[in-house]
C-alpha cells in the first residue's frame, strides 16, 4: 500500500471515529439543548360559584390557547437534565357556565407560565429515541385581565366604569413526560406533555370572587439543536 493510500485510510478511520464520538455524545453530560416550537395550553376547568350578589350557580369555563415557545436545557449527567421553557404569554377566554350558561365570553386573561423542569431521560445518550419523565415547579403569572360588556350587564352591582377582574398568580407542581427523536447528530424533535395542578381565585372590582381549579394540560412540539 502506498503512503498516500495509508494516509487516506488513516484519515477515513479518524473521521469515522470522530463521527462516532459526536453521535455518542448526543444528549450526554454537559450538552446544551436549544429548541423552538409551539405550545398548546388546555385548562381542565372545575369552577366554584361566584360569591353573592350574583345569579344563582354562576360558574365559569376557561378557554385554550396555542402560542410559539422556546426552551433551554442542559444535560447534568447522561440521564438527568434540567429545562426552562420560555413563553411569551397565552390569552384565555372566560366563558359563563352554570346559571349563566349561554351568555358567551364574560372576560379574558393573559397567562405567563414560568417553569423549571427536572427530567430523567431513559436509554443511552446516543439513542435515536429517548423517552423521559419530568417534574417541574410552575409559577402561573396572570395579567391584563379584562371584563366584557356581558359581565357588566350581568353583575347586579356593576361599579361605575365597568367590572374589573383580578386573577391571583399561583405556584403549581407540573409532572409530565416526553420523547426526543434524534434526526441528525445535532438536531432532534421533541414531543412533550405535562399537567399543572393549579388553583386560583378571581376577584371582581365589585367585591365578588370565584375559586377555580384550572389544572391545564400542556402539549409542546418543538425542533431542537444540541450544543
Amino acid at each position: 500500500m502506498t503512503n498516500n493510500k495509508k494516509l487516506l485510510l488513516r484519515a477515513a478511520v479518524a473521521a469515522a471515529v470522530a463521527a462516532a464520538c459526536v453521535s455518542a455524545q448526543a444528549q450526554s453530560a454537559g450538552t446544551w439543548m436549544f429548541s423552538g416550537g409551539v405550545t398548546h395550553i388546555a385548562p381542565n376547568t372545575s369552577s366554584g360559584t361566584l360569591s353573592p350578589p350574583a345569579p344563582p350557580n354562576t360558574t365559569v369555563d376557561i378557554g385554550s390557547d396555542t402560542q410559539p415557545t422556546l426552551a433551554v436545557g442542559r444535560m447534568l449527567t447522561d440521564n438527568w437534565s434540567v429545562e426552562v421553557p420560555i413563553g411569551f404569554g397565552f390569552k384565555h377566554s372566560i366563558t359563563g357556565t352554570g346559571g349563566i350558561a349561554g351568555v358567551g365570553e364574560i372576560g379574558t386573561v393573559k397567562a405567563l407560565p414560568i417553569s423549571v423542569f427536572a427530567q430523567y431521560r431513559f436509554l443511552e445518550p446516543a439513542a435515536r429515541f429517548r423517552p423521559y419523565v419530568m417534574l417541574g415547579l410552575t409559577y402561573a403569572y396572570f395579567y391584563d385581565e379584562a371584563g366584557s360588556a356581558t359581565l357588566n350587564a350581568l353583575n347586579p352591582i356593576n361599579p361605575p366604569g365597568g367590572t374589573k377582574l383580578s386573577v391571583d398568580s399561583k405556584f403549581a407542581l407540573t409532572p409530565g413526560l416526553g420523547l426526543t427523536a434524534r434526526v441528525a447528530d445535532k438536531w432532534y424533535i421533541d414531543l412533550q406533555y405535562a399537567r399543572s395542578f393549579l388553583k386560583t381565585r378571581t376577584t371582581l372590582s365589585s367585591g365578588q370572587h370565584i375559586d377555580t381549579k384550572l389544572n391545564p394540560d400542556v402539549y409542546r412540539l418543538s425542533v431542537g439543536y444540541l450544543y
